[in-house]
């Protein structure tokens, strides 16, 4: 007998983000969300996770095998990310990113001064994850289709959903997740300022 899914949608301010170090221990990083997918989950802590890396001095990054990651500049004056073959990327204001594998090994050489950095990863073999920076200028629609979720991070300004959620209002640095179940999840969000945009979806059998 399947299993019907729920669709769930929430706000998580950001003073309720979990501050804890690295994996190696280097640095520190705010979790906001950690996730499995709905059915039999690996021996593995989540699928997919979101946090913000607080990158004080240069460090090496953890590695995390099986992993694809995107890296998005959310504060500071830049960030070179040094990979061991020899390959560099610059990341400055306002926001670049890069997307690399968690088996790569690099090291963050700050360009002046401390910066936060909005840090994507997913279980590459379990799910297919995209990232878009955008504004927010009046109302936005999203639809979650069947299975999928939906992350806003809004990096600035101010937002409301003008829809019937009765989500709270989110705030700078606040993220809002639609979860979609058997059903497909529509949002309307209002406001001003700007966002990360991430669509999390599982890998098909033949994806």
């Amino acid at each position: 007998m399947a299993i019907e899914r729920v669709s769930r949608s929430w706000v998580i301010p950001a003073n309720e983000y979990r501050r804890e170090r690295w994996r190696n221990q280097l640095g520190w990083t705010r979790e906001i969300h950690a996730s499995h997918l709905p059915g039999p989950a690996p021996d593995s802590p989540w699928d997919w996770r979101l946090s913000i890396a607080e990158i004080e001095r240069d460090s090496e990054f953890s590695a995390f095998p099986g992993i694809d990651r995107e890296l998005v500049l959310l504060s500071g004056n830049g960030v070179r990310l040094r990979f061991d073959d020899g390959e560099a990327h610059e990341l400055h204001p306002p926001h670049e990113r890069l997307r690399f594998a968690g088996e790569r090994k690099v090291v963050g050489e700050l360009l002046d001064g401390p910066t936060h950095d909005f840090n994507l990863m997913w279980r590459r073999d379990r799910v297919s994850a995209t990232l878009w920076h955008r504004p927010l200028v009046g109302p936005m629609v999203l639809f979650a289709d069947p299975g999928t979720t939906w992350v806003v991070y809004l990096i600035a300004g101010q937002a409301q959903f003008a829809d019937e959620s009765g989500l709270p209002a989110m705030s700078a640095s606040d993220s809002a997740i639609f979860a979609a179940g058997d059903e497909r999840l529509r949002h309307v969000i209002d406001g001003g300022g700007e966002a990360l945009l991430i669509r999390i979806e599982p890998v098909t059998a033949t994806g």
